[in-house]
């Protein structure tokens, strides 16, 4: 008999606790007047407008080189080189064509980063979605996909930077040739005696990764840009459950 009184009591606590967990989670979706799903759907919509609003702006023609705050110039320890070139003749318009052509690259590469955004948007969890609008930091999806996605990203982006690149600038020689080119006799003089003298350094970033990391930065830049739109812009809502999902933030 007491026994069967123990597995009762037991029973009832086990229901107990389920129906408690259950009253919890209720009373946490009455709390945002949101159900899980509209949620999860909610931040799925926004990031998939951010990401193709980026994606499209940054893949058109001049879309990195005409702005000026994700425009790639030449890496920075490549100074010394670009102040010489400007002195001689040509010599502007050579770093132009190269400048251009970097952009020209990043241009390229960006257009392949909606499918690998979508799979990660897909992934997201009830905890990602709930975290990310409700956690406080003003960048959480942006993060997110920086996080699930970069490595895939940098390994995709890289192939199609080199392909631009590595075609013929002018003379037929490529802007990677012609960096190299460059890259070298600088780095004699800079690795002789006379060199170390003057505290000359030695240039050593590989173009390729350098436009392809600068290409990144410039894309989850304008995507974070979306992601603050979208919170803090309500005309930046473009569907019901954008402004029932991100209304929840105006409260």
């Amino acid at each position: 008999m007491k026994k069967i009184i123990a597995i009762l009591a037991l029973l009832v606590t086990l229901t107990s606790c389920s129906e408690l967990t259950k009253l919890i989670q209720e009373s946490g979706n009455q709390h945002t007047g949101l159900t899980e799903t509209q949620i999860i759907s909610g931040l799925k919509e926004a990031l998939s407008v951010g990401v193709s609003n980026s994606v499209v702006n940054l893949s058109k023609t001049n879309g990195f080189f005409n702005d000026n705050m994700i425009k790639i110039l030449l890496p920075e320890e490549a100074q010394p080189i670009v102040d010489f070139l400007a002195y001689i003749p040509q010599g502007q318009k050579l770093i132009d064509d190269v400048v251009l052509r970097l952009n020209r690259a990043a241009e390229s590469a960006v257009t392949e980063a909606k499918p690998i955004f979508v799979n990660s948007i897909r992934s997201m969890t009830f905890s990602d979605a709930r975290n990310i609008l409700f956690g406080g930091d003003v960048n959480a999806a942006t993060n997110y996909l920086n996080k699930t996605t970069y490595s895939q990203l940098n390994q995709l982006f890289m192939p199609k930077v080199s392909a631009v690149l590595d075609k013929p600038l002018v003379s037929n020689i490529s802007t990677n040739a012609a960096w190299e080119n460059l890259t070298k006799a600088y780095n004699t003089v800079a690795n002789s005696g006379i060199g170390q003298l003057k505290g000359m350094k030695p240039i050593t970033s590989d173009l390729d990764q350098y436009v392809t990391e600068k290409t990144l930065d410039a894309l989850f830049k304008k995507v974070a840009a979306e992601e603050k739109k979208i919170r803090e812009n309500p005309a930046a809502r473009i569907s019901e459950i954008l402004k029932k999902v991100f209304g929840q933030l105006d409260k």
